[in-house]
């Protein structure tokens, strides 16, 4: 148990992150944050906004996205906090931030109506730019990924029966809603959750993952063709209410993913808040030992194949076994998390909240 506190604190922390892969799947951690090394540090952001989007660069850069149409970014590893919000977008609610580096960033507004919009910046957030907003009023822009800088796609929630998916080939810049007869059609009250950024994800160059809820089963959706041609999957993740389904995703690879959810409401239980796949999401599997609660955003380290992070408002869970097994590391209230190659990790929430994992005293 020693050993493998040192080797989760110290490669959370630094270089030796990668050595988390190296940890047995069979020893497992006792289930108490401090025995572990490990935690999240708050750093001052200077506002109570939500933020539900986060983009992690590096150890020092990052951008956070949230309420009141706020848009933070750091540059020196949280010390500071530049607003770098979009001007007159206060009544907007910014849910996600895809980041390329510290100058180039798309955020993506939600709601409905004209209140879904996409805006871009190449100068670190001096200047933005609206390239997209939504003039179908029955459209609900929920979260969006990039493939590279330049190949993105954002969801909608179903138009007509089925989910819109709106694509960029010029780093958002200009946006197209793509045909939706590649898409099968929506459960009745089926929706995706705008709650961290993380409904939509891509991995591997060109395939892409959406998660729903609020219908009777919670699925995923899969695309190997960048969101033009699409498969889904049921979880087994519980649904049949609109506060429950599979609320973030997380993809190592084209192959190995994790599904997170529950049931958001607080005085509600979230029995089996978490499955795996290992092959693209055509079949999932329940976690054995789940997160004791409902969980909104999940991440893979850096260079492991078996270790993420997941974080909801109760608290962040740590896996060494790429999913199956789940043990608490800390109570801290987060909706979104992410870690960066040069191994960082990084979370966001409510009131504010930004940290980044570092050693605990």
């Amino acid at each position: 148990m020693g050993m493998m506190r040192r080797v989760v604190a110290a490669g959370l922390c630094g270089a030796a992150l990668a050595a988390v892969a190296a940890v047995p799947a069979d020893a497992q951690p006792a289930g108490r944050e401090d025995q572990l090394g490990l935690g999240w540090r708050l750093k001052e952001s200077g506002t109570d906004a939500r933020f539900r989007g986060l983009a992690a660069i590096s150890r020092t850069t990052a951008w956070v996205a949230g309420t009141k149409g706020t848009v933070l970014r750091t540059r020196d590893a949280g010390r500071s906090w530049a607003n770098v919000s979009p001007p007159a977008a206060e009544g907007l609610e910014f849910r996600d931030v895809e980041a390329f580096d510290a100058r180039h960033a798309v955020v993506l507004a939600i709601g409905e109506g004209e209140a879904s919009r996409v805006f871009r910046t190449n100068d670190g957030g001096a200047t933005w730019s609206e390239s997209f907003r939504n003039t179908d009023p029955r459209a609900f822009y929920d979260c969006m990924t990039f493939f590279d800088a330049r190949h993105g796609i954002a969801l909608s929630d179903p138009v007509d029966g089925r989910y819109r998916v709106l694509s960029t080939g010029d780093g958002g810049r200009t946006w197209r809603v793509l045909p939706s007869d590649g898409m099968p059609a929506a459960q009745q009250g089926e929706a995706a959750f705008a709650a961290s950024g993380q409904c939509l994800v891509a991995a591997g160059g060109r395939g892409a993952w959406f998660a729903t809820g609020g219908a009777a089963t919670a699925r995923v959706f899969h695309s190997t063709d960048r969101g033009r041609t699409w498969t889904v999957t049921d979880t087994p993740i519980p649904a049949g209410d609109p506060a429950r389904g599979v609320f973030g995703l997380a993809f190592r690879d084209a192959r190995k993913g994790i599904a997170v959810g529950g049931d958001y409401r607080p005085d509600e239980p979230s029995p089996r808040a978490a499955a795996v796949t290992g092959d693209g999401g055509a079949h999932w599997t329940p976690s054995a030992q789940p997160p004791p609660a409902y969980r909104s955003g999940v991440t893979w380290l850096p260079y492991s194949s078996r270790a993420a992070l997941a974080v909801g408002p109760t608290g962040t869970d740590l896996t060494l076994d790429a999913g199956r097994t789940w043990h608490p590391v800390d109570q801290g209230s987060y909706d979104t998390v992410d870690c960066t190659p040069d191994l960082a990790c990084w979370a966001a929430g409510e009131k504010g909240r930004i940290a980044r994992l570092e050693p605990t005293p």
